[in-house]
């Protein structure tokens, strides 16, 4: 078993800074402009929700590949939630994650779309939510990238 420990302070108006005693950076946070007295240009609870997911599918992934011994050369991954009410309830009812792999080996696409598939049905925070996450993988070769410059 392992904790987290997040401490949480509020400053003023709709805002506040999230914090732990093992991190040396604090984060400020505030509602989202979306609601009455949001505040635009801070991280929201719903902005850390998805990046949560997202970054969480990059560790996995990152794990992933390495115990499978496949080699790539970029990782980025995208990410949309959908707030909506649901059953009269404002929540985060789906995440699609758009990661996208830069590989070598055209040959490769194939188990690269297996491990990024393993990387999200081993993702610790998504089977942790109750929100449907989705993923819409993409695979690009680094020579086509270099074509594109």
């Amino acid at each position: 078993m392992y904790n987290y420990e997040v401490n949480l302070a509020w400053n003023t108006d709709r805002k506040g800074v999230v914090s732990s005693p093992v991190l040396p950076v604090s984060i400020e946070v505030a509602t989202p402009p979306e609601f009455p007295k949001g505040m635009p240009g801070i991280w929201s609870p719903e902005h850390l929700f998805v990046a949560s997911v997202s970054s969480c599918l990059m560790t996995t992934f990152l794990a992933v590949a390495e115990n499978s011994k496949f080699e790539f050369q970029e990782f980025s991954c995208n990410a949309v939630g959908k707030l909506e009410k649901v059953d009269g309830k404002m929540m985060i009812s789906s995440i699609t994650l758009f990661p996208e792999v830069v590989i070598n080996d055209p040959e490769q696409e194939e188990r690269a779309i297996r491990i990024l598939g393993m990387s999200e049905k081993a993702c610790l925070i998504s089977n942790s939510v109750a929100s449907k996450v989705e993923m819409v993988p993409k695979v690009l070769f680094s020579n086509e990238l270099v074509a594109q410059n």
